[in-house]
């Protein structure tokens, strides 16, 4: 297909060069014979010529204008019925691709260019393009995999690749998260479509968890009691839970567990921290450390 396209576009190449020859031969002559007729033609040739590329820039200019118009109505429709944010970037930036591509096709051939041709070889370019960076094929159709199955949405913060963040935009080939740390990270839609993605906001409600260590010979339950009691004083964890969940080489491992609201995760898990560090040691826990104990024997004196 693309072979024949180029073929047709070369053809038409060879026969507009011939024409223009033609009539470059035509001018010479006919300014021999009659130089003001001649220059006559040329001037209204000139004129048709400008017209046509006034047309053209004009077209170009108000097609621009146009575009900008319908992206700024179909986000003020999109945010009026309150779609979701995910189909409004996937919708737009496909939009305005396809609406680039017939604005300057209209534009070219406002100038008398025949785009047949032209447009069976963009076709053909595209599929031999296509095929070539399959992987941008790939992350378009991820993307439309996202946009049906809506695996995340604007707005929800994921885990994927080994990034964590908020998802602020998904265009047609990629995904754009905001990570805690304020860094823009650009994903592949092909590779999120194909991979996993930890969604911590669908659910709503988020587990949170503290592990820490208490020394051998701590009061166990007046331990978890305390954990209890901290998790208590705030009204946003529910389901507070604290239980001995190791035994290992220098201490007691505990673990503390709570539900908390996805936006409320982070502001409560450092807040519990900084309760825990202080409420334990007035309570007389102290934390456990890692360290050894060694014990000499004493052994008989050699003879």
């Amino acid at each position: 297909m693309f072979f024949f396209a180029q073929t047709a576009v070369q053809t038409e190449a060879v026969e507009a060069a011939d024409s223009l020859r033609h009539a470059a031969q035509s001018f010479v002559e006919q300014l021999r014979t009659e130089p003001s007729a001649a220059l006559q033609q040329l001037g209204q040739d000139l004129v048709q010529f400008g017209l046509k590329l006034l047309a053209a820039l004009v077209i170009f200019a108000l097609g621009a204008w146009i575009i900008k118009l319908v992206r700024r109505r179909m986000r003020k429709r999109f945010e009026k019925k309150d779609y979701d944010p995910t189909v409004e970037t996937f919708t737009l930036s496909l939009t305005t691709a396809v609406l680039w591509i017939l604005l300057i096709v209209v534009s070219i051939s406002t100038l008398g260019v025949n785009t047949t041709s032209i447009a069976a070889l963009l076709a053909a370019g595209g599929v031999a393009l296509g095929m070539a960076l399959s992987g941008t094929a790939q992350n378009f159709a991820g993307g439309l995999i996202i946009l049906i199955f809506k695996p995340f949405r604007v707005g929800d913060f994921i885990s994927a690749q080994g990034f964590m963040g908020t998802v602020t935009e998904v265009n047609m080939f990629s995904t754009r998260i905001d990570t805690p740390e304020n860094r823009r990270v650009v994903i592949p839609n092909g590779i999120l479509s194909n991979g996993t993605v930890e969604n911590y906001t669908t659910n709503g409600l988020r587990r949170a968890e503290w592990k820490f260590g208490v020394e051998y010979g701590t009061d166990v339950e007046r331990c978890l009691e305390t954990c209890r009691s901290i998790l208590a004083e705030d009204d946003r964890i529910s389901n507070a839970f604290a239980g001995v969940s190791g035994m290992m080489d220098s201490c007691v491992q505990v673990t503390v567990r709570g539900w908390v609201r996805n936006e409320d995760y982070w502001d409560i898990f450092f807040a519990v921290n900084g309760r825990l560090l202080e409420g334990l040691p007035e309570n007389g826990i102290s934390f456990a450390f890692p360290h050894m104990d060694v014990r000499m024997r004493d052994q008989a004196p050699r003879a």
